[in-house]
């Protein structure tokens, strides 16, 4: 299989599509939405794209797509994100004047770059690998740094000014596999199922009544965040992630019960959990 992925190579991207199928053959895009338009047009059989940090939250354009694309998350990896500071052979620290880097990157080196940095202007890049790329590759990059991952720099022969320039140490970031395959991975009794709830004209009112129909039968909820619609002030969907395959009994339940309140409840996709044992059911 062709997995895309947000390149070029060098990003976290990749480093998590790696370890979801380590023989997989990647092809890198520029952005997220290119990445999944390449899985709709059928260019690629899947996609690895990030879905939140630790630090700084979801990633909005990826929030985005799964609103509008009719695709499946297949699976599920956490990378540990690590980020060094790197310019031109010969580029000084005081001397430099710009940084670029995808704006997750930016906001969780910020406190650092003010510290460190505090006249440079900051400058955001499609992804961190690309401003690493952009630095190594114009000759007037005088004065001009990326961060991105520590082998970025060895990848476009820069020099690394400095390493471990983020908020947090211990930073994660949750990548997923997404495709357009209605069937879910097989069971392994340590799934998590996600699921798109739009609560209808009750809005916000509703939500209680949808996280009981959870609760009610025992199924863990992980992750709730909220995410506008577009259509008016006010009006959200919900991204919900449970613990448990849409093959469960209880989780079957709960989907019905949640059309029965007038609630839409969009299926997209049952995957084993990272880091998950092998266990048996009991």
């Amino acid at each position: 299989m062709t997995y895309a992925y947000l390149g070029p190579e060098g990003t976290f991207t990749q480093a998590a599509l790696r370890r979801v199928v380590p023989a997989g053959r990647g092809r890198p895009f520029p952005t997220v939405p290119a990445a999944l338009d390449a899985v709709r047009r059928g260019d690629c059989e899947a996609a690895v794209v990030p879905l939140e940090n630790s630090v700084k939250g979801v990633v909005p354009v990826t929030m985005d797509q799964l609103v509008s694309a009719e695709l499946h998350i297949t699976a599920e990896v956490e990378v540990p994100v690590t980020f060094a500071l790197m310019a031109r052979s010969g580029t000084e620290l005081p001397a430099v004047t710009e940084v670029l880097s995808h704006p997750h990157a930016l906001a969780q080196c910020m406190r650092w770059l003010a510290e460190h940095l505090p006249e440079a202007r900051v400058r955001p890049a499609d992804s961190t690998a690309a401003a690493a790329r952009e630095v190594a590759g114009t000759a007037s990059a005088a004065g001009v740094a990326a961060v991105a991952a520590p082998l970025a720099a060895d990848l476009y022969g820069l020099a690394t000014l400095a390493t471990g320039i983020g908020q947090r140490a211990g930073a994660v970031t949750r990548f997923v596999s997404v495709a357009p395959a209605w069937f879910p991975p097989a069971r392994t009794w340590l799934d998590r199922t996600s699921l798109m709830v739009n609560p209808g004209d009750d809005g916000p009112g509703r939500l209680l009544d949808i996280l009981t129909e959870f609760s009610s039968r025992d199924i863990e909820v992980s992750r709730l965040h909220s995410w506008p619609t577009g259509d008016r002030l006010g009006s959200y969907r919900y991204f919900i992630d449970i613990d448990g395959h849409i093959e469960n009994p209880p989780v079957r339940e709960a989907m019905s019960a949640i059309a029965g309140l007038g609630a839409g409840a969009r299926f997209l996709g049952s995957y084993p959990r990272w880091g998950r044992r092998t266990e048996e059911p009991v």
